[in-house]
């Protein structure tokens, strides 16, 4: 686990990040990596190949009989993350939890309407809709400016 700091500091000094460790390893590493980059990825697999998918591609995650799925613009890819580690590794991204089984990016929704029982569907850039469970909407709603 790592220690976390923050100085605000006066707009003439420069900006930085500084990464105190022990060692290092792979950890530090892939965190200054992320932090170079600016994007959060994670690994998916089809086909037997893995890839790098920049978070800001994925339209939804879904966990459907203990597997979860990433879904693109126009592919599927399995990974081996559960959804709650999807989630923790892209706490700062626009992914947000919509139900049980599912993770939705807000940035591809194109539109939301009421559905039954307080849940709300979000209808997405690529036609597809998802359910927010009437768990998740005020949350939802608070995150979006609704």
């Amino acid at each position: 686990m790592f220690k976390i700091s923050i100085q605000q500091i006066p707009a003439d000094h420069e900006e930085e990040v500084l990464v105190r460790c022990h060692e290092i390893n792979d950890e530090v590493l892939s965190l200054v990596e992320k932090l170079k980059s600016g994007e959060t990825m994670l690994l998916g697999v089809r086909d037997g190949e893995t890839f790098r998918v920049n978070v800001k591609d994925i339209f939804y995650a879904e966990s459907v009989d203990s597997k979860t799925y990433l879904y693109l613009k126009q592919s599927v890819l399995d990974t081996k993350l559960k959804l709650y580690e999807i989630e923790e590794q892209c706490r700062s991204t626009k992914l947000f939890r919509c139900s049980k089984s599912m993770i939705v990016n807000i940035a591809k929704i194109r539109s939301v309407a009421s559905s039954v029982n307080g849940r709300l569907e979000a209808k997405l850039l690529n036609g597809e809709v998802v359910i927010i469970s009437r768990q998740y909407v005020a949350a939802f709603k608070k995150k979006i400016g609704m």
